[in-house]
């Protein structure tokens, strides 16, 4: 659910400030109308999304690309990033955590992995003109790019 997220964020990306209905979320990315709508749900949730109700209604995004981290995305899909049982909330902690030698550790690796993830941003990661390319009647002729991108 977190790779649909990132697709639906970064087609809401690519149209900053545009309130787009899921139908049209859908086929911007091929991902099922269904499917978005769970995705959105989440991410609404959580105020990564914000929606608009009526004829025009649908979802936007509520900050700044740069701004939303990895680890708000995959909070906000999955919950919690815990890498085992014996980190600070973890959903069901592990049984043997009170006997166990590497138990304090995990908190450490854990921290390191949410340290990772937040230092990347939804603008870092994606890059909506590759992903959501300009309609054929809207691209640049290749004779009018720098050599280099051609």
């Amino acid at each position: 659910m977190t790779d649909y997220a990132i697709v639906v964020l970064g087609a809401l990306a690519h149209r900053q400030g545009e309130v787009l209905a899921t139908a049209q979320i859908a086929s911007l990315t091929g991902l099922t109308q269904t499917t978005v709508a769970k995705v959105a749900k989440r991410l609404q949730a959580c105020e990564l999304l914000e929606t608009k109700r009526g004829v025009n209604g649908g979802y936007q995004l509520t900050g700044d690309p740069a701004e939303l981290s990895l680890t708000m995305i995959i909070e906000a899909v999955e919950g919690p990033i815990a890498v085992n049982g014996c980190v600070d909330g973890a959903p069901d902690p592990c049984a043997v955590s009170n006997c166990c030698f590497m138990s304090n550790q995990w908190n450490k690796v854990n921290g390191t992995v949410r340290d990772a993830l937040h230092a990347v941003s939804l603008a870092e990661l994606i890059d909506p003109s590759q992903l959501f390319p300009l309609p054929l009647q809207d691209a640049v002729p290749a004779e009018e790019l720098p050599v280099s991108a051609r």
